[in-house]
């Protein structure tokens, strides 16, 4: 199975890339989250808090998530990530901070080393 990744373009502005309230979180997601639109369910929450996110899926099968903009939008996402989709089963969400990277749209999949 190849790997494809889900992207939505936000581009945060000078003020925000300093406001303590914008956050960057990293997400691991496991459970049955490949195959039951995961990834589509999730941008489209990300999309309807008005941040910005990446998702892509993991060879493990949990699904990796990087969420970007302001900490209550990031929160509430990372809520609902808890759940998921109808036909997801989550079986447990792993969250860390990152440093804010104005995470923009990728085009080609990760490099992994």
């Amino acid at each position: 199975m190849a790997l494809r990744s889900v992207s939505l373009v936000s581009i945060l502005t000078p003020h925000q890339k300093t406001d303590p309230h914008v956050v960057r979180r990293k997400l691991l997601i496991s459970g049955v989250v490949q195959g039951v639109g995961f990834r589509w369910a999730c941008r489209q929450a990300a999309k309807d808090a008005g941040i910005a996110i990446w998702a892509h899926n993991l060879p493990d099968g949990r699904v990796e998530v990087l969420l970007e903009g302001p900490a209550n939008a990031v929160a509430d996402v990372e809520e609902w990530c808890h759940t998921g989709p109808h036909h997801a089963v989550v079986a447990q969400v792993e969250g860390k901070d990152e440093p804010i990277n104005d995470l923009r749209a990728k085009d080609q999949e990760p490099q992994h080393k």
